[in-house]
């Protein structure tokens, strides 16, 4: 693992892409995607290796766009102007906020200049760094974020699928490539109207359960020790829900302290 993959990997950790373990939601988290800090100027790559004499600078320091190609720039230090390739899967932006100026594809406005270099594809990745889908249909809470060429694979919360076209962990009636259905083991009733929404509870696990939204299902959990009460449509004690009361004798278990 390169010195890059290992800044990249610490980024991910710190930007909180790791902590998406939670009890209970009400909306999907966000996958933090933005390149934060500086990275060392031999992450970038030289177009042509050397110094090119027909380049101009606008200005006498900053990176500026090169014309009909999105991930190559022109950088400007007292004047001297030196063409830089962004890495592969990454796209030069004007409007950088942080001092590293390639982000990922989702965050850089490309309009004007349509060409790209050449994907390096590795065993692991379409392209040596961004965010993809891992999965079918069927299958869509994963995604592998690609560093160098190296692929690691990250859970989204429960219930939520990766979102290809916002690098989001999304509802996935939202994911045009997710069968919701098959993917949450739910089938909202054919007879529920477009615009009401309809709770029920996991034949399986009193804590989980589905709400119908467009007629398309949505899965919660109440955490543990608690299961979803039908008769009013909300999360309760386990003990308080018919047939759910071994919920709350196993979570009692499980927090009873030893001295």
């Amino acid at each position: 693992m390169t010195p890059t993959t290992i800044v990249h990997i610490c980024m991910l950790i710190a930007c909180g892409i790791l902590n998406f373990v939670s009890c209970e939601y009400k909306s999907p988290n966000a996958i933090q995607h933005l390149l934060v800090g500086k990275r060392n100027q031999e992450d970038n790559v030289n177009f042509y290796g050397k110094q090119q004499t027909s380049l101009s600078c606008p200005e006498r320091n900053g990176r500026f766009p090169i014309s009909s190609q999105c991930d190559a720039y022109i950088e400007c230090i007292d004047g001297i102007p030196e063409e830089k390739l962004c890495p592969e899967g990454l796209l030069f932006s004007p409007e950088a906020r942080f001092n590293y100026p390639c982000g990922y594809p989702i965050d850089v406005n490309c309009e004007g200049r349509p060409n790209r270099q050449p994907a390096q594809p590795t065993s692991d990745c379409p392209h040596q760094y961004g965010y993809f889908k891992v999965g079918d249909k069927q299958n869509c809470g994963q995604f592998m974020n690609c560093a160098d060429g190296k692929g690691y694979i990250f859970d989204c919360p429960e219930g939520l699928a990766f979102n290809s076209e916002s690098y989001r962990c999304d509802w996935p009636d939202q994911v045009t490539d997710c069968d919701v259905e098959a993917f949450l083991g739910f089938v909202c009733p054919e007879d529920l109207s477009t615009r009401e929404i309809k709770f029920f509870r996991s034949n399986l696990d009193c804590q989980r359960y589905y709400v119908c939204v467009n007629g398309r299902p949505r899965l919660q959990n109440c955490g543990e020790g608690r299961a979803f009460n039908e008769l009013t449509n909300a999360c309760d004690a386990a003990e308080n829900v018919t047939g759910c009361e071994s919920v709350g004798l196993l979570h009692e278990k499980k927090t009873v302290k030893l001295f």
